[in-house]
């Protein structure tokens, strides 16, 4: 073999291209750029997939869901309907109120208490569940991709 054979050789041969190879550490390889796209564009629609059709969770699951879902909009509505209440019937209201007024100061704390732990307790459940979820989808992405 002569001097240009294994020159050649040196710059295409042995199953790379020093030419390609060293343009590709200045402008990147279109190919394998479409190819991760590709890659991150899957596994974010499987992480998607996964986050919406979620586990097999079963009904009574589902429905302590639903009952816990209830509280917030529940005192949120109670809390329209005493205006409500205290504008179309004062005396009615009136009397309520000085009713909830005899009631003493220990349980008004322990009824606070009881709220906040309720609250408390369902959002950091629901944050831990997120970051289950987050860990998950990025272990997913790491095998995938």
């Amino acid at each position: 073999m002569g001097l240009i054979g294994k020159l050649m050789t040196l710059v295409f041969g042995g199953g790379r291209n020093l030419v390609r190879d060293t343009a590709e550490v200045f402008v990147e390889n279109a190919e394998a750029g479409a190819q991760r796209a590709q890659d991150v564009q899957i596994a974010a629609m499987q992480s998607h997939q996964a986050e919406f059709l979620g586990g097999a969770r079963g009904r009574f699951d589902r429905i302590m869901d639903g009952v816990n879902r209830l509280p917030r909009p529940a005192m949120a509505i109670g809390c329209l309907g005493l205006f409500a209440a205290a504008m179309v019937d004062p005396v009615w209201f009136s009397e309520r109120m000085a009713a909830m007024s005899l009631v003493p100061e220990p349980l008004w704390w322990l009824l606070g208490v009881v709220v906040s732990f309720y609250f408390g307790a369902r959002h950091q459940a629901k944050g831990q569940e997120f970051q289950r979820h987050i860990a998950q989808s990025e272990d997913q992405a790491k095998v995938g991709g």
